[in-house]
């Protein structure tokens, strides 16, 4: 499968690791259920809350960005700086409004969705998703491919109940569905 559906990913989703190794991990072949987007401010508000907030090191997240450009070459959105000032939105998320705009995203992926309002999107046809609601709405366009990347990512960052665990904290909903998919297959639920 593959998709042209274009998401800007912001800052505030892209810091949790385990969110942001879904995130990515569904816009990767074999998924590739959609292109993530981001800009350089966005990177960058990424950057300083990891190391301000959470105490990653400079080589670290300077190994983590240089990933991101290995694998996600064509995520990076240029020229959008001088469409800022045209932005309605919250003043300081009108750089990824404006990112949105300029590489034609369909939708922004944020927990501040208040920064995004209705009628500040409206006029660039753009809607505001958080990230439970975003996955809810990959898991019905495959359920058994979005199932098989959570597996995988599961079996690989310390087992399907550790990573549950670390999810119903930020997608809640998503959680549940993806509970209520096929229990019999996740790898360490209990029977």
């Amino acid at each position: 499968m593959s998709s042209d559906f274009q998401v800007i990913l912001d800052a505030c989703v892209l810091v949790n690791a385990a969110l942001r190794d879904t995130l990515l991990r569904l816009a990767e072949p074999p998924c590739s259920l959609y292109l993530p987007r981001w800009s350089k401010d966005i990177i960058e508000e990424t950057k300083r809350t990891l190391e301000e907030k959470l105490n990653l090191t400079s080589a670290q997240t300077a190994h983590l960005f240089h990933q991101l450009q290995i694998h996600f070459a064509d995520a990076w959105v240029e020229g959008y700086d001088r469409f800022i000032s045209a932005m309605a939105n919250h003043p300081k998320d009108r750089h990824v409004l404006a990112a949105a705009v300029v590489c034609g995203a369909q939708t922004i992926v944020t927990f501040n969705l208040k920064d995004f309002p209705e009628d500040a999107l409206a006029p660039w046809n753009v809607e505001v998703q958080n990230p439970d609601e975003f996955l809810i709405h990959q898991y019905h366009l495959d359920p058994n491919a979005v199932f098989a990347v959570i597996r995988e990512q599961a079996e690989q960052h310390g087992g399907w109940e550790r990573l549950m665990s670390i999810h119903s904290r930020t997608v809640p909903e998503f959680v549940s569905l993806l509970r209520r998919h096929d229990p019999e297959e996740a790898p360490d639920t209990p029977s």
